[in-house]
Formats: structure tokens, C-alpha cells, sequence
């Protein structure tokens, strides 16, 4: 018998707030973390504007040693597991250390790392090059630290799914869980690639936005769209199966229910034109939840400003939910903080979550009107109501898709 999992414990860095409360309070205040970039001058590259995180202090979550030895990306993750574990109130001395595990995923890696001994070694030879390039540079680093910060000694892995990956390591994390490999996991996923190779990259991939209005370069949904806006960030949760969360007198937030994956085996970047791989790992989940599809009225999408995603993601919706489509609210996080990338599933797993805890489904800011293939409720405005199922769908590079429920605890 599968074991029930429960979320007990949330943490968040965000380009608009360093806390889950500061993130929810900006989620409803319908604020945007867009500006110009600020890591590095933007005057040859067409796309100008990120979602930076602001005013991170890596010394307010761990000690300066600690943080020298990390990139950002591993600090962010640090600094949202170390803002979830004490949300969960989970004391690790009371704890079998081996029963406690990670799966904090990276898409990418330290890009900071690789131009910056890259160029070393250009310049000056690889005797220049730093001795500790790799486990800077190399993702796994995240689900690294964060067991090593905190103690985490059971199941510690580091998912791979580039922009599906937040998403995937939650939902691996559940399922360990549900199998008795843990009775706790720390899970999310963490990023920071808003470098110069970074936004190069994308923007030679034509999937970035060249808009340099705030208010207009990330429009999920909107017939203007014109690429995503590059976000970076963490968001880490703490899961828990329920009889150990009750027995410690755990907060409990949400349960997790479903979780669906599937692979298009289309593209290495466009989804599925028919939606049909998206679709599927709708479905897995719902089922996998016991749930019928009727039941679902409420989707995060992954909805990132691009023109095939969205196209594609709504023509999935459909493809799952047939008619009843038309009565699921729809939005996407995204159109406040950009795409994290390998973060972005996670931060929009805690959206979900303060969504359910809450009964507010979030605007998707900046959406004016939608092409007259997209037609159903992508939330032009908020909806202050009860939210029983969230379902959270991520998409990455590779044709990875990627679907988990969450749903309103009930004892």
C-alpha cells in the first residue's frame, strides 16, 4: 500500500521576495520581477531584461567559509531548504538521518564557474584554472550542500530535466516516499544562469523575449508573446508521510496525490504540436491520484511566454480534459518571475500549495487577449475561492513532461 505524503515545510527565493511569505505577499500584489540586467552589460544582446533575485545575502542562511565554497545556485538552494526545514519545525536530532533524504534538482550548473576558468585558461593556461572548478560547476552540487548543510543522509539525488526539473525532483521525492526509502524528503530545485553564455544561448535559440518593456516582456498566454523572460531562484519543500508528520505534531499544508510523466520523443525543444505527451502526463497524474478528471479545476501551467509552448500546452489541456477543459482556471506564475528554469517547477509547486492554503488563484499578470485558437480561462483576473486540486505541469528541452497534484488535506 502506498504511503500518503504530505507537504510540512516550504522555503523560497524569488525575484520578487527571499521568503515564502515575502514571494506570496508580491504573488498577490501582483508584483513583476523584471528589470534590466544587472549581472553584466547587455549592450550586443537583444534580450536586456531578467528576473534577478534582489538583495540575496548568502551570509544571513550560512557561514562565509560555507558560501565561498558555492556558486549561487547551490547558495539559493541552501538558503530556501534551510527556510524549509525550520517552516517544518523538523529537528534533525530527533531524526533518523538515513531516513531523511534530497532531491534538490539544477538544469544546468554553475554557467558562473565555466566563463570564469574558461577564461583563465584561455588567458593565462590550465595551471590557472581553479582546483575546486568542478564541484562548483557540476548540478548535483545543490542536493550536495543541502545534504551536508543540514544532515540529510538518506536518498540524496539530483534530477535532471532542464526546465521540468523542479517539478521531477518533487515528484521523485513523493515517490520515494510513498515506497518507504524515506519518511522525509527536502525537495525542489534551485538555479542561476542569467549570465553572459546563458542569455547568449537562449537568445540564439530564439526562445527569449527582446522587449525591454517590464510590463510586456513576460505575457503567458497573450497573442504578443515573444519569448521567456530568464528568472532564477529556488524553491525547496519539505515532504513528509503523514503518520510521521502527525506523530511529531507537523504543520500540514497540502498532500501530494499525483504525480504523471511522459516524453513527447518529438524535438529537443519544441513540445508536441498536438499536445498528446503533455496530455498524457495530465492524465498519469490525475489518475494516479484516484481522481477523476471532472475534479481538476485548477491548473498551473507551465506557460512561459512563448509562442509554442502555450499553444501547444493549451491544445494538451483540451486533449486531457476534453469539454470540462473550458470550466479549469489556468494560470502561469511565470508571468511575475520569469522561467527559473530548473527552479521554476518548485517555486510554482509552493504557489500551488499557498494557492490551496489560501483560496486565491493568482492573475496572470499582464495578459490582455489571447489568439483565437486559445480560448479558455487563462486568468486575466484573480479568483478568491476553494481550491481542493492544484495541478502543476512542467516542460522541458528533450520533450520531458511533467504533471503533479496537489491537494487540499483532509484528515
Amino acid at each position: 500500500m502506498k504511503r500518503r505524503v504530505v507537504v510540512t515545510g516550504m522555503g523560497a527565493i524569488t525575484p520578487i521576495g527571499n521568503s515564502v511569505e515575502a514571494f506570496w505577499d508580491s504573488v498577490c500584489a501582483e508584483k513583476i520581477g523584471f528589470a534590466p540586467i544587472t549581472y553584466f552589460d547587455t549592450a550586443e544582446y537583444k534580450a536586456k531584461l531578467a528576473a534577478e533575485v534582489k538583495d540575496f545575502d548568502a551570509a544571513q542562511y550560512m557561514d562565509k567559509k560555507a558560501a565561498r565554497r558555492m556558486e549561487q545556485f547551490c547558495q539559493f538552494a541552501v538558503a530556501a531548504a534551510k527556510e524549509a526545514i525550520e517552516d517544518a519545525a523538523l529537528d534533525m536530532e530527533k531524526e533518523d538521518p538515513y531516513m531523511v533524504g534530497c532531491s534538490i534538482g539544477n538544469g544546468i550548473g554553475s554557467l558562473q564557474s565555466m566563463e570564469k576558468e574558461h577564461t583563465k585558461l584561455v588567458e593565462k593556461g590550465p595551471s590557472k584554472v581553479a582546483p575546486l572548478l568542478v564541484p562548483l560547476m557540476i548540478s548535483n552540487m545543490a542536493a550536495g550542500n543541502v545534504s551536508i548543510a543540514f544532515g540529510l543522509k538518506g536518498k540524496s539525488i539530483n534530477v535532471v530535466t532542464a526546465c521540468a526539473t523542479g517539478t521531477n525532483s518533487i515528484g521523485e521525492a513523493f515517490r520515494t516516499i510513498q515506497y518507504g526509502d524515506a519518511d522525509v524528503m527536502v525537495a525542489g530545485g534551485t538555479e542561476s544562469s542569467i549570465t553572459p553564455i546563458g542569455v547568449a544561448g537562449f537568445t540564439a535559440l530564439t526562445a527569449l523575449s527582446s522587449c525591454e518593456d517590464p510590463t510586456r516582456c513576460s505575457v503567458p498566454f497573450d497573442k504578443d508573446r515573444s519569448g521567456f523572460v530568464m528568472g532564477e531562484g529556488a524553491g525547496v519543500v519539505v515532504l513528509e508521510e503523514l503518520e510521521h508528520a502527525k506523530a511529531r505534531g507537523a504543520k500540514i499544508y497540502a498532500e501530494v496525490v499525483g504525480y504523471g510523466c511522459s516524453s513527447d520523443a518529438f524535438h529537443i525543444t519544441s513540445p508536441a504540436e498536438d499536445g498528446a505527451g503533455a496530455a498524457r502526463a495530465m492524465v498519469n497524474a490525475v489518475k494516479d491520484a484516484g481522481a477523476e478528471l471532472t475534479d481538476i479545476t485548477y491548473i498551473n501551467a507551465h506557460g512561459t511566454s512563448t509562442h509554442h509552448n502555450d499553444l501547444f500546452e493549451t491544445r494538451a489541456i483540451k486533449l486531457a480534459f476534453g469539454e470540462h477543459a473550458k470550466n479549469i482556471k489556468i494560470n502561469s506564475t511565470k508571468s511575475m518571475i520569469g522561467h527559473l528554469l530548473g527552479a521554476a517547477g518548485a517555486i510554482e509547486f509552493v504557489t500551488c500549495v499557498k494557492e490551496i492554503e489560501n483560496g486565491f488563484i493568482h492573475r496572470t499578470v499582464g495578459l490582455q487577449e489571447s489568439e483565437e485558437e486559445m480560448d479558455l480561462n487563462y486568468c486575466k483576473t484573480s479568483y478568491k475561492e476553494d481550491v481542493t486540486y492544484a495541478l502543476s505541469n512542467s516542460l522541458g528541452f528533450g520533450g520531458h513532461n511533467t504533471s503533479i497534484l496537489v491537494k487540499k488535506y483532509e484528515a
